[in-house]
């Protein structure tokens, strides 16, 4: 199991320079790697950053950090684009490694405020043509989010499951139902299951379980509503619930 840092883009960290000094104490406390979400947050609130500035930021500062988006709306982004931003943040990414994480995204808001089609089966044609595009011009690690039977059968075609496994305050799926999920997409060795979660330092037997079930990383997640910046600073410090 790998632990990550998985920080939001908006409030507090609508400055990169605060996702960096995340990112800073994430390494220095044995985090493997450091993943920003992705949304337009400024259409339905607070200001937002752009993932790829911030994690470019991060690249340049740091070491060995595996670094990513979880999860990048893809139908709402240009796919050649993003694969060249994706290239250029590995070529700084020196030490580490980068994963694309991609998604059909969840906020009708951060489509249909420019003008862009919410349906869901047009997202998904987009989506899967761009994942194809992004692959043709980009050789690195691919995740897909999702928990339907549409998204399990799209992870199952590329490197990596990236499971809705929190709500708003914590846990929303059990390990027995990522287990399900891990069974669903049926791939084996090097096939990367990157489940989303709250814990403490102390909560290694929890972890633990997930693990069971077939997660290969457990990405904390990080928030404004979970902690304010000190509190997140004090809880990457920590640690992973190892």
């Amino acid at each position: 199991m790998k632990f990550a840092v998985c920080l939001a883009n908006f409030g507090t960290y609508a400055d990169p320079r605060q996702s960096l000094r995340v990112a800073q104490a994430a390494e220095a406390s044995g985090w493997d790697g450091f993943f920003v979400w992705d949304h337009l947050a400024f259409v339905w609130g607070p200001p937002s950053a752009d993932p790829w500035v911030t994690l470019a930021a991060v690249a340049a500062q740091t070491e060995a950090l595996t670094l990513g988006t979880a999860l990048t709306p893809l139908p709402r982004r240009r796919p050649q684009v993003v694969a060249l931003q994706a290239a250029s943040l590995a070529a700084l990414n020196e030490g580490g490694r980068v994963v694309f994480g991609a998604g059909l995204g969840g906020n009708e808001k951060e489509f249909t405020r420019f003008g862009e089609d919410p349906d869901p089966r047009r997202r998904a044609r987009l989506l899967d043509d761009g994942l194809r595009l992004v692959r043709e011009l980009w050789p690195g690690p691919i995740w897909v989010g999702g928990n339907s039977a549409p998204a399990l059968r799209r992870a199952s075609r590329w490197d990596g499951w990236i499971p809705n496994s929190v709500g708003r305050d914590g846990m929303a799926m059990t390990p027995a139902e990522l287990a399900r999920g891990v069974a669903t997409i049926a791939r084996g060795a090097g096939f990367d299951v990157a489940c989303n979660g709250y814990s403490s330092p102390h909560d290694s037997e929890l972890v633990a379980e997930y693990e069971q079930a077939g997660a290969t990383w457990w990405l904390e997640n990080l928030h404004d509503r979970r902690f304010d910046l000190d509190g997140v600073l004090a809880r990457v410090s920590a640690g992973p619930a190892r």
